[in-house]
């Protein structure tokens, strides 16, 4: 009867079980550097500063800041627009944090995440 190919049982070539470990261990500075990125928060402003809006690392929007002036009912579209660019502007920055923090880990690997 002919052996079926493999390795002994409970034994794996060095070369693999390097590349496990090393899985394992990218895995785990993925998992903390995602709650460090979580944690922090991320802002923009538009209109010369007139709306500033933060965002979270999870995408969330945090806070809203309008600068009085920017208060005209007469022109609430424009106001919409401020907020929504900043919002915009503010979630591309974590966007951009996030990216950075995984090309990191990854050391330049593109890997889906």
């Amino acid at each position: 009867m002919a052996k079926r190919g493999g390795f002994p049982a409970g034994s794996m070539p060095g070369n693999m079980s390097n590349m496990l470990k090393q899985a394992q261990r990218m895995q785990r500075q993925m998992e903390e550097s995602q709650k460090q990125l979580e944690e922090q928060e991320f802002s923009a402003t538009a209109g010369g500063s007139a709306v500033e809006v933060t965002v979270t690392g999870k995408k969330m929007i945090s806070k809203i800041k309008l600068d009085p002036d920017a208060v005209d009912p007469e022109d609430v579209e424009m106001l919409e627009d401020l907020i929504l660019a900043a919002a915009n502007e503010a979630l591309g920055k974590a966007d951009e944090a996030s990216e950075k923090l995984m090309g990191s880990i990854s050391g330049g690997l593109n890997l889906p995440f």
